[in-house]
């Protein structure tokens, strides 16, 4: 059930997050938090990660609803039998890709605004979909690099 938690939570954030920023800036607007460092800067992404597959929003929408909806289903079934820090990956990725499937089907674009200039603009449900695979990598080193180590 904490795993629904985080889903939920991580959406609830993201859309605080960018609701904020679409009401009070146009698209295209920057303000600089720290300095040339660090900006809120608002965008529409009509692609996937670094504006990847920009003409193929079908793709977009379906692609992610299926592996969400595998992952929340791993998560409902699995809490006896995976470890909490596979659970929490698969949370930490559900949550932000419903973030930005939400915006997708909604809007047809997600809206982004973290800039640190020499990286693509990202948003909420972007961290937490990057911190949830961090977890599945870890995950996989650690617990699943024991089964096949004599």
């Amino acid at each position: 059930m904490q795993y629904l938690f985080v889903i939920v939570g991580v959406i609830i954030l993201d859309r605080i997050v960018k609701t904020a920023v679409a009401s009070s800036m146009s698209v295209g607007d920057s303000i600089a938090v720290l300095g040339d460092f660090f900006h809120i800067t608002y965008i529409h992404n009509t692609g996937a990660a670094f504006s990847m597959l920009e003409n193929h929003p079908m793709l977009l929408s379906i692609v992610p609803a299926v592996i969400i909806l595998i992952g929340i289903i791993i998560i409902c079934a699995g809490t006896k039998k995976y470890k909490p820090i596979f659970l929490w990956s698969l949370s930490l990725m559900c949550g932000g890709g419903l973030g930005n499937l939400t915006d997708r089907v909604a809007y047809g674009y997600v809206n982004d605004m973290f800039d640190f200039g020499w990286f693509p603009v990202f948003n909420v449900a972007d961290i937490a979909v990057c911190v949830g695979c961090g977890l599945l990598m870890l995950y996989l080193i650690v617990y699943e690099n024991r089964k096949t180590t004599p």
